[in-house]
């Protein structure tokens, strides 16, 4: 059985962003992007913010959350 089979439901998963990776604090299949609120699969997360651990869709949307915490 794997996650593709029927039994296992998309669940929001809890991480801690680290240097170049992350560490799976509670397990699940996606993360919500902090600016859009949009669902990113694990295997397709490539942006995030040690410093205020948080997950990015995509890198514009990582600069807009930079930008918002110049201010």
């Amino acid at each position: 059985m794997n996650i593709f089979e029927n039994g296992f439901g998309q669940s929001e998963a809890k991480l801690r962003y680290l240097d170049a990776d992350f560490a799976v604090i509670k397990p699940g299949t996606f993360v919500r992007c902090a600016v859009t609120g949009q669902q990113i699969p694990l295997d397709e997360l490539s942006y995030w913010s040690v410093d205020r651990q948080e997950p990015y869709v995509d890198a514009h949307a990582s600069l807009e959350a930079l930008q918002k915490s110049k201010k």
